[in-house]
């Protein structure tokens, strides 16, 4: 039983030490909360912190369907950011401008679906859901 009095006085006394024998860290700590501005560590690769939002057609059909899933969970800030993606990746994929017009709607901003709604006319005016679009667009105006 002593052994372990000993034992636990000792792993007690431990902290204790390293707090008087690292001063200097202890005053680097202060010195940066103190300072009002957090010092973002760099990032070890440059291409992790980069959202390249060049054409890809790929990346864009992957984003409508994560942005779908949202939409079904019924969360639809984060599907109309999805679609939003989805068209900065391909212009011309006119799903994601459909669904980014729906979901602007629901949203409700007007603008914002409109601006979608309209493009999507453009790209793809003889689509089966054009007359439905253009009803839903005369409504928002």
């Amino acid at each position: 039983m002593s052994r372990w009095v000993i034992a636990l006085a000792f792993l007690l006394a431990l902290p204790l030490c390293a707090q008087d024998a690292t001063p200097e860290l202890k005053r680097d700590r202060t010195q940066k909360a103190n300072s009002g501005k957090e010092e973002v560590p760099p990032e070890e690769d440059s291409t992790l912190g980069k959202d390249d939002m060049s054409f890809n057609p790929l990346q864009s059909k992957r984003d409508v369907e994560v942005g779908d899933g949202y939409r079904k969970k019924g969360n639809w800030v984060a599907a109309a950011r999805r679609y939003q993606t989805a068209t900065l990746r391909n212009d011309g994929n006119t799903e994601a401008w459909l669904k980014l017009g729906t979901a602007r709607q629901k949203l409700h901003d007007p603008q914002g679906a409109r601006d979608a709604f309209t493009r999507y006319l453009e790209l793809d005016p003889a689509s089966k859901t054009a007359g439905e679009v253009r009803k839903t667009l005369a409504k928002l105006k």
